[in-house]
């Protein structure tokens, strides 16, 4: 058994953040709802030996790594601002000196980036349905086919995608635009869509040492894959609207996303873990979506249950394990 760590636990809460008058409800979907996951990590950790202290996020982690830095930090950080919010936690540990989990903040940056992490994936020659950021004022669609998928270009946990985004001619394609730029202060993401099957792929480690942990393929409850959108709506509903298959139904499917998705992982230099989003085109080759380098990891009931979390247990790790694995990971990694 590994020596026991002093762990501090970074993290965002809701109630650490403001909605303005007139935000959409969807603004703070990245932050944890309450301390239930902190909590739940915390006890998984203690389980394992482990001494255990909430850290925060914002100037409170700072204040605290300062005042007494832990050995590991383990990061749930979403930040605030900007398109490089997530790896505002990465980079004061870096600046301090304090080992963390995860990926560093290049990686964090990157991949909260959609399309930048599709360029990189992309000359790695790995596939990606074809898009362009756009802006309201005026632009071009520069050859896209409809339909086309509308979201904020730097966001996580479906934050502005809607069941409304998905747009099949130019109705209403212009307003879409326009209400996201607005509601989210930056630049939109117009894909064309991708009608096949979804799935998500779950990965622990580094390097050529990183490794599948389960794939799982996310279906709608009810008719095909061909308009069904993995939605805010149909997270939030997911009981009704969803249906999670690990592994996938399509055990050729479920090969070529573990191939994919381990090399976008690699491409993107992520450390120790990250879940990768993949969904198939018409012509049933699937492209990369994007990489969520911080997976939430919500172990179900009032905090919420990550994708990451379900795919796992269903693969046959549990929750306590998952959460040791990647401190696990991470202190290989850095050597303590």
């Amino acid at each position: 058994m590994s020596a026991a760590l002093r762990l501090g636990i970074a993290f965002d809460l809701r109630s650490d953040h403001e909605l303005a008058d007139g935000a959409p409800d969807d603004l703070l979907e990245e932050y944890e709802p309450s301390e239930l996951t902190v909590a739940a990590i915390a006890d998984a950790l203690r389980g394992a030996g482990h001494e255990v202290r909430l850290l925060g996020g914002g100037r409170r982690l700072v204040a605290a790594l300062m005042d007494d830095p832990p050995q590991l930090v383990f990061n749930l950080c979403e930040g605030a601002g900007g398109r490089s919010r997530e790896a505002h936690a990465a980079a004061v540990c870096e600046l301090l000196g304090v080992p963390y989990t995860g990926s560093d903040p290049l990686t964090l940056a990157v991949t909260l980036d959609k399309q930048v992490a599709k360029e990189l994936v992309a000359a790695a020659g790995i596939p990606v349905p074809r898009g362009a950021v756009v802006d309201p004022a005026g632009f071009a669609l520069d050859g896209l086919s409809f339909p086309l998928l509308a979201k904020p270009l730097a966001e996580g946990s479906s934050i502005g995608i809607r069941d409304a985004s998905l747009l099949r001619d130019e109705r209403g394609l212009e307003s879409v635009v326009a209400r996201l730029a607005a509601h989210y202060g930056q630049p939109v993401l117009v894909e064309e869509f991708c009608p096949g099957v979804e799935v998500t792929v779950g990965i622990l480690g580094t390097g050529a040492g990183a490794r599948v942990i389960g794939v799982m393929e996310i279906a709608p409850a009810a008719g095909d894959s061909g308009d069904f959108v993995y939605s805010l709506e149909a997270k939030r509903a997911w009981r009704e609207r969803v249906r999670y298959h690990v592994p996938p139904r399509s055990p050729s499917l479920a090969q070529e996303a573990e191939r994919t998705a381990l090399a976008a992982y690699r491409k993107l230099a992520c450390h120790d873990v990250g879940r990768v989003d993949l969904r198939a085109g018409s012509d049933g080759r699937l492209r990369f979506l994007e990489l969520n380098a911080l997976p939430g990891l919500g172990p179900g009931g009032d905090a919420g249950l990550g994708d990451l979390v379900l795919l796992a247990a269903r693969s046959g790790l549990a929750y306590d394990a998952l959460i040791v694995a990647i401190v696990d990971e991470a202190r290989a990694r850095w050597g303590i």
